[in-house]
């Protein structure tokens, strides 16, 4: 394709545009008010993030001077300059929502209380609770001005505290008090009173009892503030091929927290001298992000509010599904996997099967080996020690674990160490690219005659996220599918076999150029005045090439639906371009995390489930896999999924020019369609009618 240019919308900004929905979220006063906490802890999560990987490679651009608009296409100076405010109109919202949700809170007899609110009643049990439990855990540094500042660990809390000597009022220092936050509980109950309920934060816990810390030292406390360091989260993995991955992942991982600062968060009330003191001493200039901020930080911490067992305050939790063809316990899943091709689709269904089905197969006879890889497991990872027990019962287990997820890499670390352990094969990823693949390949052998079953997903084999992302899981025995899932783990263990795909589409080798022929099909269809249409759903659309594709397809007469969670750097509604062309994002109780994608065909659809979004990492500098979808039934199930989302009329946003984040209107007479409920509801009834059909 030329060069020319492409319209699009800066990936870091359309990311915090996605992040702005997550606090509506918090904003919309239709959700209960613990869920509405929540949302305010995911936006600081992913807030955290932002900084941490994107805001980091901005500022080590703005170091390459002149050469980075050529590398990035644009100036990451004024870029930077442009998140910079955006943020912190977001901070103003999110510090006006918080006080918001307080007053709601206590309309409903709950109070979140700081020190100086506290009641008699509750002075004893706070400082019973600091002494029992808090103080053990504080490690309380007072600094030295004249000595290098101590290192502040990414995604802590601290308070920074003034003090005055007892005995010379002019001699004055400072000290640093982390909240330990990994050892306790952030929210403190306090006893109720009158059938109100309190709440008071650890921070506050510590502050009303801060001299006591710091008597022994002849110090009395003036007052002390919250702040908050976010360093750069990129690992420098250096190229001594005299050292393996796993050495120098682990030193890389050692540097991480101690990376460069990439924003200061502080409590807008600090006095200016105690400010400039912390941020010299850090080494911080006016091209760093320092933001002021509310009285307390971290507030990730409010994804886990305690429910206080009000459930009226929650959302109701559903239960997960069993999957119609496996609610028989009897039937191994195995059994039932060789006879028909299984969709499973979580959190709506239950993520358990997919756990038995590898635990099966650890102890089943029938099974010879497993291959799998790993690029997220779970801390304490049941799939893990399911491949574990198939060692110990004679199986050969053949693990690709990705060290270089980028947060998880100890717990694969961990994991892997103990795979190796135990006996697997374990291939530490692949030489410049990062294995994003959601696969497995249980390989068994039934009278002499042996068979094969694959795994190809959207999300990570993970239990814990299975609960809160929505992901597809295919499990299937499809020839044509299986041969090429060898073929890609043939390429894992040995890098020169790169392996002839003739049904998956394959990252880096032929899934842009296969998808790019999709597309052109259906522009050659538009172009024959057949239907023609395209519908895609991904966390992601920024890769500029593929984004060119759809704006040709549009221009074309190709009608296109897009369903993106986050970043969509394509611009909608923009005349010459993007007419036939319709975005939406979803943000509800769930993190819509499964890439799908649909192609008209002229009514014979080709639909596809993948591990890919469609950015440039994923596209050419990842292992990836998209599958096709063969049984009839499971695509009219993915295809019914899809409808009930571009149907959605509650928690839908329009993704528009502006990035306004508009929701989606609901037309005169319209039903009610939440797609999430919604989508649960139309799983529930499979599993109904199926059963009346016993």
């Amino acid at each position: 394709m030329s060069k020319k240019f492409i319209p699009h919308i800066n990936r870091e900004l359309s990311w915090l545009s996605f992040n702005e929905r997550v606090l509506q979220e918090a904003e919309d006063r239709k959700n209960p008010l613990f869920e509405r906490l929540k949302f305010l802890g995911i936006f600081s999560n992913n807030r955290d993030e932002f900084y941490r990987v994107r805001v980091a490679t901005v500022k080590r651009l703005i170091k390459l001077g002149t050469h980075a608009v050529n590398i990035y296409g644009e100036d990451p100076d004024v870029l930077l300059t442009n998140l910079q405010n955006k943020v912190l109109a977001q901070q103003k919202k999110f510090d006006d929502l918080y006080i918001q949700i307080l007053e709601e809170l206590k309309t409903n007899n709950i109070y979140i209380i700081n020190e100086k609110e506290t009641l008699p009643e509750h002075k004893k049990y706070i400082k019973e609770y600091f002494h029992n439990e808090v103080m053990p855990s504080l490690f309380p540094i007072l600094i030295d001005p004249k000595k290098e500042f101590p290192n502040l660990k990414d995604k802590y809390g601290y308070l920074v505290v003034k003090l005055v000597s007892n005995t010379n009022t002019k001699a004055t220092k400072y000290a640093i008090v982390e909240i330990p936050t990994k050892v306790l509980s952030r929210f403190v109950e306090l006893p109720a009173l009158q059938n109100k309920k309190y709440i008071i934060l650890l921070d506050d816990v510590i502050r009303c009892n801060l001299n006591e810390i710091f008597e022994v030292f002849g110090y009395k406390c003036i007052c002390a503030y919250n702040i908050k360091l976010t360093r750069d989260a990129e690992l420098e993995i250096d190229n001594d091929l005299g050292r393996g991955l796993l050495e120098k992942l682990s030193k890389s991982l050692k540097e991480r927290k101690k990376g460069n600062p990439v924003r200061f968060v502080y409590d807008k009330e600090m006095p200016l001298e105690m400010l400039n003191f912390i941020t010299k001493k850090l080494g911080m200039n006016n091209k760093d992000s320092v933001i002021p901020g509310g009285r307390y930080h971290n507030f990730k911490d409010f994804i886990s509010f305690p429910n206080l067992g009000i459930d009226k305050l929650t959302l109701p939790a559903n239960q997960p599904l069993e999957h119609p063809d496996l609610k028989d316990i009897q039937t191994p899943i195995i059994d039932v996997i060789l006879q028909k091709d299984i969709l499973l689709h979580y959190p709506y269904q239950s993520y358990n099967h997919l756990i038995n089905l590898l635990r099966e197969a650890s102890i089943d006879p029938r099974i010879q080996s497993i291959k799998i890889t790993l690029y997220r497991l779970a801390e304490s990872s049941l799939i893990a020690n399911s491949l574990i027990n198939a060692i110990k019962n004679g199986k050969t287990v053949t693990a690709i674990v990705e060290l270089q997820a980028r947060f998880d890499e100890e717990h694969n670390i961990y994991w892997a160490n103990k795979l190796k352990e135990a006996g697997a094969e374990v291939i530490y990823g692949v030489r410049g690219l990062k294995v994003h693949s959601k696969l497995f390949l249980i390989t068994g052998k039934e009278k002499n005659k042996p068979f094969k079953i694959a795994h190809i997903g959207t999300g990570n084999f993970n239990e814990k996220t299975a609960k809160i992302y929505t992901d597809f899981s295919l499990l299937t025995t499809h020839k044509g599918i299986v041969t090429d899932i060898e073929n890609i783990f043939n390429f894992y263990q040995d890098n020169f076999k790169v392996g002839n795909y003739q049904h998956l589409l394959v990252s880096p080798f032929t899934m842009r150029s296969k998808l790019t022929q999709l597309i052109k099909q259906e522009i050659s269809n538009a172009k024959k005045k057949l239907p023609a249409s395209i519908t895609i759903k991904l966390n992601n659309l920024v890769d500029k090439e593929m984004i060119n594709w759809l704006y040709t397809a549009s221009q074309c007469g190709v009608k296109i639906n897009l369903i993106i969670r986050s970043a969509c750097s394509l611009v909608t509604e923009l005349p010459g371009y993007s007419d036939n062309i319709k975005a939406y994002s979803i943000v509800d109780k769930f993190l819509e995390h499964a890439r799908i994608l649909i192609f008209h065909n002229n009514g014979n659809e080709k639909i596809y489930m993948s591990s890919a979004d469609w950015m440039t990492r994923n596209l050419d500098h990842r292992s990836e896999v998209a599958t096709p979808i063969y049984d009839e039934t499971i695509k009219k199930i993915i295809t019914d999924i899809i409808q009930i989302q571009l149907s959605g009329n509650v928690k839908v946003r329009i993704i528009d020019r502006q990035q306004t984040n508009q929701y989606k209107k609901r037309e005169p007479k319209e039903p009610i369609i939440r797609v999430q409920e919604a989508t649960y509801n139309y799983l529930q009834n499979l599993t109904k009618n199926q059963k009346r059909k016993l």
